[in-house]
């Protein structure tokens, strides 16, 4: 299982992308903590996700 915000998923062997994708984020507007280290847009096609990895997804909300 992965941690994502909390919640334990059935998502190892995914890619990052490929979760990102399925929970209908929008990349160009979050920014995203793998085990405890920030990644780059560029490097989520190349994280494989494996039991035991956290993540943390934040997205920006524009408000005033």
């Amino acid at each position: 299982m992965v941690v994502v915000n909390g919640k334990s998923l059935d998502v190892a062997g995914k890619t990052l992308k490929e979760y990102l994708e399925m929970a209908n984020y929008n990349l160009r507007t979050i920014a995203v903590e793998w085990n405890e280290e920030i990644v780059t847009s560029d490097q989520y096609e190349k994280i494989v996700l494996k039991d035991g990895d956290v993540v943390e997804v934040v997205s920006f909300v524009g408000g005033g």
